[in-house]
C-alpha cells in the first residue's frame, strides 16, 4: 500500500517529497484557546526545494487556501480576519470566506477560492502543536484530506463531529474543484 501522507519535513529529509502534484496542509493551533488556522497548498512542477532558516522554500507556482476555526469565546469576532493580530490573521475578508457555525457556536471559515502563488512559496517549520503534512496524489486523495480535516476540526479545534464532517466536506469540495491538478489553459 502506498503512503497517502507524511510529515513534510520528514519527507524532505528522506528525499520522498514529490516534485509534482501534491498538497501540503499546515495547521497552526492555539492549545489554550482552540483558535486554529489551516493553510492548504497545491503544487506541481517544482523546479527546486531548499531549506532556509524558517522552513522549506519551493520554487514552483501553487495555490493556497486559508481556513480558520474561531472558538465561541474568541474576543475579536467582529474584526476582519486580515486585520487581526498576526497569530490570528489570514489574508481574507469576511466576504471572501464561507462561514459555518457549529452547534457549539464555533465558527469554521473556509476561503471561497485559493490565492495564487506564481513563482515560489515557503512552508514554515512547525512548532508546538502545529503540523505540516504532504498528501501524495493518488485516487483517494480527497477522501484522505476529508478524513484529516474532519479529525483535526473535531479533536484539535473542538468542533462537534457532525459539524466537523460538514466543514471537512466543504473544504475538500473547494480543494477538489479549485485546486485540483488540471491544466489552466485548454
Amino acid at each position: 500500500m502506498s503512503v497517502k501522507a507524511m510529515d513534510l519535513f520528514e519527507a524532505y529529509a528522506q528525499n520522498k517529497l514529490p516534485k509534482d502534484r501534491a498538497y501540503i496542509v499546515s495547521s497552526f493551533i492555539n492549545g489554550n484557546t482552540g483558535y486554529s488556522i489551516y493553510e492548504v497548498i497545491s503544487y506541481s512542477g517544482v523546479k527546486a526545494i531548499y531549506p532556509d532558516a524558517n522552513g522549506l522554500t519551493f520554487q514552483s507556482s501553487g495555490k493556497k487556501l486559508y481556513l480558520m476555526v474561531e472558538p465561541a469565546s474568541y474576543p475579536n469576532k467582529g474584526i476582519e480576519p486580515y486585520l487581526r493580530e498576526k497569530a490570528d490573521q489570514i489574508p481574507l475578508r469576511f466576504k471572501e470566506v464561507d462561514t459555518l457555525t457549529a452547534k457549539n457556536q464555533v465558527k469554521i471559515m473556509i476561503g471561497k477560492k485559493p490565492n495564487e502563488s506564481l513563482s515560489s512559496f515557503t512552508v514554515s517549520k512547525p512548532t508546538g502543536l502545529n503540523i505540516s503534512f504532504v498528501f501524495f496524489d493518488n485516487k483517494d486523495i480527497y477522501a484522505t484530506l476529508g478524513k484529516f480535516f474532519e479529525s483535526s476540526f473535531n479533536k484539535d479545534a473542538a468542533v462537534p463531529l457532525v459539524d466537523a464532517k460538514k466543514a471537512a466536506k466543504k473544504t475538500t469540495d473547494v480543494i477538489e474543484h479549485q485546486m485540483a491538478f488540471r491544466a489552466d489553459f485548454g
